[in-house]
């Protein structure tokens, strides 16, 4: 039978969730944002920088103050579930599941392609395939095992990620050329809203990293400071970079589109640099990887357990290890099947549109548990300081980031979410909801019968 949700451990403290935080937002992407960010702004693009942490620190607060309250397994599916209901549960449990294995499926194959690019003599079709098996069952069982496993494991990983940006940070500030930081023009509106929309999408995975809330020790103290502590470093790190990219480079640093950051530790640190560069965004990826198969699997398993995904066993915990292990193989198994085949470009509408929308309805989680008064019973939650005001400004800037998008994109997410409406209303249908419940009461009078032949 599943078990409830007190069977899972709270064994994640301050640093733990805040390394799954950061390791979830650091990927591949910052090794080559410099480059396209440069392309639309230039030396100004630190300002676009300074313009989107705000917006996104407005968000971050909002996450905190719902995080505070809605404390169990399941991160964003979990607070737009108790806040908005089934329905809208539903509809994030997909955009989710869909979003995260897109991306798996690619940084899978990126990693893939780091280590054919070091060592080009053993590429091939086969092995791509035995590297894909080993990543997602390797991960996998480290989860299986332990919630310590993991999280121990990614914050080693993160601490791996970090220190090769560290190093370009530290050690290229002297062959910086102030010139190079001189700004041309002033960005028109346009151009801000285009490029912030691009560093938007690099500061994304605080939701994700979430979704372990239900194991987090202290919820309410540590899961706001975590939040505010992780984007505050994922941001010092990304301007710090941006400014040595841009200083060393000057004006060439657009045309370095596949790797600036290779191109700055080269000249840097000479022909190794790039070598280092290349392992470090193999190892970034590889711990987004283990965020995600520790972090997704807790959503399946939240929605499972509150029949919003008609899947019981997802919901069961490992009696030994307190882990959610159905939920987790599923995850793996199904981001395997995603690497193997590739080529998911269409379902990058749904991450892009997606993320901004469960962002909107995170922030108007704010002011409906305001207004409702619910999970207020804790005197220990976060709560943003100065009304409605954040919540308010943090739903504008969304709307702004969304009015960016193009009409495809907007377009191909409507039609997506229909999709999802009319899966909705099929599942709860009455025949549905009559079959699983003949095929509940079946399994109770099988389980009865086992119980008494022992």
């Amino acid at each position: 039978m599943p078990q409830p949700e007190n069977h899972l451990k709270r064994e994640i403290g301050f640093v733990g969730l805040s390394s799954n935080i950061i390791n979830t937002i650091i990927g591949s992407g910052i090794f080559v944002l410099p480059a396209i960010v440069a392309a639309a702004l230039g030396a100004a693009s630190i300002f676009a920088y300074a313009v989107c942490i705000v917006l996104i620190t407005l968000l971050m607060l909002c996450i905190a103050e719902v995080g505070s309250k809605i404390t169990d397994t399941g991160g964003p599916y979990i607070y737009i579930e108790k806040t908005f209901g089934k329905f809208a549960g539903f509809l994030t449990v997909w955009l989710i599941l869909l979003a995260t294995l897109s991306a798996v499926g690619a940084v899978a194959n990126a990693i893939v392609n780091v280590v054919f690019t070091l060592f080009p003599f053993i590429k091939g079709e086969l092995v791509r395939i035995a590297m894909f098996a080993s990543m997602f069952g390797g991960l996998g069982y480290l989860n299986v095992i332990g919630l310590k496993k993991g999280v121990t494991f990614v914050k080693l990983i993160t601490f791996l990620k970090v220190v090769p940006l560290l190093l370009i940070v530290f050690l290229g500030f002297k062959d910086v050329d102030l010139t190079n930081l001189v700004w041309e023009s002033v960005p028109t509106i346009d151009q801000m809203g285009s490029a912030s929309l691009v560093l938007y999408f690099a500061f994304t995975g605080v939701g994700s990293a979430l979704s372990v809330s239900g194991e987090v020790r202290h919820p309410q103290k540590i899961i706001p400071r975590a939040i505010l502590f992780s984007i505050f470093i994922v941001g010092v790190i990304y301007i710090l970079i941006q400014t040595v990219a841009q200083g060393v480079l000057g004006d060439s640093l657009p045309s370095f589109t596949e790797n600036p950051l290779g191109e700055v530790a080269e000249r840097i640190f000479g022909p190794v640099g790039l070598t280092l560069m290349i392992i470090g965004a193999g190892v970034s990826m590889f711990g987004s990887l283990s965020s995600n198969i520790m972090s997704i699997p807790r959503v399946l398993f939240a929605a499972s357990a509150d029949d919003v995904i008609p899947v019981k066993i997802l919901s069961r915990v490992h009696r030994k290890f307190a882990t959610p292990y159905i939920a987790i193989i599923t995850f793996v198994g199904l981001a395997f099947v995603f690497a193997s085949i590739g080529g998911f470009q269409d379902l990058a509408i749904v991450a892009s549109a997606g993320a901004l929308v469960l962002s909107l309805a995170a922030c108007a989680a704010v002011i409906k548990l305001r207004i409702n008064k619910q999970f207020d019973d804790n005197p220990e939650s976060f709560r943003i300081p100065g009304g409605y005001t954040v919540p308010i400004l943090a739903i504008a800037g969304i709307l702004w980031f969304l009015s960016n998008l193009s009409a495809n994109k907007l377009l191909g997410f409507g039609v997506f979410m229909l999709i999802l409406t009319v899966l909705y209303l099929i599942i709860n249908s009455k025949p549905m909801k009559r079959l699983r419940s003949d095929k509940g009461q079946l399994n109770n009078r099988s389980s009865g019968d086992d119980v008494s032949n022992q």
